[in-house]
């Protein structure tokens, strides 16, 4: 609460209070301190990511109930959450405000006394007490050293903020990039640009240099990988001791067979027991790696959605999204930029649980239908099972594929051109397809059964598996609604969105840098404008860029919709300073 204070006074209130004419002293100050802007800021971001991989360890002690000293009943347990949620950010506070504070000495002061302070007690009690009950005599060692590297990284940034005493201007790494944006938009695009892309670009990921994800985005990415390493030590720890418990009461049972003699279900159950828990505890540390890798790459990948998904919208592509989603409320969407990030780790965390108990279903069904056959001396009936399960299935799938190639050869009627791809939708021999129509009825009406339990099957294991993914719904169409997480993530991308798209942000900047030119006084004087010379070039290079493109007739046919529509506002100086004329009488 010391450094809270400390930094509010520091900081003026833009707005004057009644309690400024009764404390003139005071001189506005005792601001509000923002620990970090979650919307618009692109500073700072991996610092901001350590400063949440710090408190990570905090934030998976809220998952259980060891914080609270007293018993609570099940009615008010969202409250104890929300109480512990308060003090957890409480605690961390001061790293946030120290890194977003524009007054960088005594932010860089406090927040180095403030790590080297949580470095030493996460330390001293790691050294003092390093045993638990999950891990062993290393527990802590194994879980803190993320948050602990995170502590030192803090403090190592901090440290160099002094140092270096630079002031850092966080809407100007903000606006250069964006700048970076439009002039990209409006450069003519290479033809066969795709050509010079490698392989990773093409099929894994293509870095963008004028695209950056908040620290709201990297923050949740730190804290759900440092998540996904505690959660996975947990489970081998857990698992190791449920199936050793397993394991005691499978001895306890051989030895009451061998008391009991006539007990004959027992003896034959012993041994098949026995190869059930070997299996499932190879099929569950085993399947422990891939689960843990799955979740890793849903990480990264929804890091390129968030990516994808804003690129789209800035260009004004709504297609990808269900119609109801394409107005999203305000406050829905507001109030999903709050909800998405501990959404996110929630669900990363989940999923990967989920994750796993799949695959080790699909590891267990794996090993009894193709490994132990072969193991026992049954592998030539093991084929043979396979052999007629994968008959029956090519039989049915071939059915499918003989009705389409029937169609195809018989009921449509020829191409209209032969350059055309395929036939077009017009029957031919209609009396024919009326008679093939009416046998295969009843063939398909069997076919229907099997395909709705497959149908079933497939979005049981797609839903499940895809669980983690906030970026899409595993909801049907029509029902998106009822999938917070997608509701979430489509609310927390439009804000970014309004909030964030480079060409709005930078017209409305070039507006702003006029208007102060002509008049330093007026109200907008309140805006950070000292590069505001940098801009006057952008507003230079777009009328020399939409120049040559009004040259050029035909290639604006060709140029996308929304870069027209951007850009068309700013068309040249005359428009753009009329634009202004008409903006400052309104708001007169």
């Amino acid at each position: 609460m010391l450094i809270v204070g400390l930094l509010s006074f520091f900081q003026r209130r833009a707005r004057r209070l009644p309690i400024d004419s009764r404390l003139p002293f005071l001189e506005g100050r005792f601001a509000i301190v923002v620990p970090l802007d979650t919307i618009g800021s692109l500073s700072n971001r991996w610092s901001y990511g350590f400063a949440f991989g710090a408190i990570s360890s905090s934030v998976l002690l809220l998952f259980s109930e060891r914080y609270v000293p007293f018993s609570v009943p099940h009615w008010a347990r969202a409250v104890v959450y929300l109480v512990g949620a308060l003090e957890v950010g409480l605690a961390y506070f001061p790293f946030f405000a120290c890194l977003s504070t524009p007054f960088r000495g005594a932010g860089a002061v406090l927040g180095i006394l403030y790590s080297v302070s949580w470095i030493i007690v996460t330390l001293w009690d790691t050294c003092t007490c390093p045993a638990g009950k999950v891990l062993g005599k290393y527990q802590k060692v194994i879980v803190q050293w993320p948050c602990i590297l995170s502590l030192i990284f803090l403090l190592g940034r901090f440290t160099y903020m002094l140092v270096k005493a630079v002031r850092i201007h966080l809407q100007l790494e903000h606006e250069e990039h964006q700048v970076q944006h439009v002039k990209r938009l409006l450069k003519k695009t290479p033809a066969h640009s795709s050509e010079s892309l490698s392989w990773f670009q093409s099929r894994v990921y293509e870095w963008d240099p004028c695209f950056k994800f908040p620290n709201r985005i990297i923050g949740t990415a730190i804290l759900s990988l440092i998540g996904l390493y505690t959660i996975t030590l947990a489970d081998y720890s857990l698992s190791d001791l449920a199936f050793d418990q397993l394991d005691k009461w499978r001895d306890t049972l051989q030895q009451l067979t061998v008391a009991c003699n006539q007990s004959e279900a027992l003896v034959g159950l012993v041994p098949e027991l026995e190869e059930f828990t070997y299996v499932a505890r190879k099929s569950w540390l085993g399947t422990t790696f891939f689960a843990s890798l799955t979740s890793v790459a849903y990480t990264f990948h929804v890091l390129a959605c968030y990516r994808k998904h804003l690129k789209r919208l800035w260009a004004g592509q709504k297609g990808f999204l269900p119609e109801k989603f394409h107005k999203p409320s305000s406050a829905v969407s507001v109030a999903a930029i709050a909800r998405y990030s501990g959404w996110q780790i929630a669900f990363t965390l989940w999923g990967y649980l989920i994750v796993h108990f799949v695959q080790f279903l699909f590891a267990l069904f794996f090993v009894y239908l193709l490994i132990l056959p072969i193991i026992h001396g049954k592998a030539l009936t093991m084929l043979t099972n396979l052999g007629i399960i994968l008959l029956t299935i090519g039989l049915v799938v071939g059915l499918v594929i003989l009705q389409i190639a029937l169609v195809q050869i018989f009921f449509l009627q020829e191409k209209m051109s032969p350059t055309d791809k395929q036939k077009p939708l017009a029957l031919n021999n209609r009396k024919a397809f009326h008679c093939f129509n009416y046998f295969f009825f009843f063939y398909n009406v069997v076919m229907g059964f099997s395909n709705c339990i497959l149908r079933l099957l497939s979005s049981i294991v797609v839903g499940t598996w895809l669980v983690s993914r906030i970026d899409r719904t595993i909801m049907q169409r029509g029902y998106e609604g009822m999938d917070p997480g997608y509701s979430t993530w489509i609310g927390m991308i439009f804000a970014d969105h309004y909030h964030n798209n480079p060409v709005m942000v930078c017209f409305c900047q070039l507006l702003v840098s006029n208007i102060l030119e002509r008049d330093p006084a007026t109200v907008y004087s309140t805006f950070n404008n000292t590069s505001s010379g940098q801009y006057s070039g952008v507003l230079d290079f777009i009328v020399e860029q939409l120049d040559l493109i009004c040259h050029a007739g035909a290639n604006l046919v060709q140029a996308p919709k929304s870069a027209a529509n951007h850009t068309g506002g700013v068309a040249t100086r005359h428009n753009q300073n009329s634009i202004t004329h008409q903006y400052n009488n309104s708001c007169v």
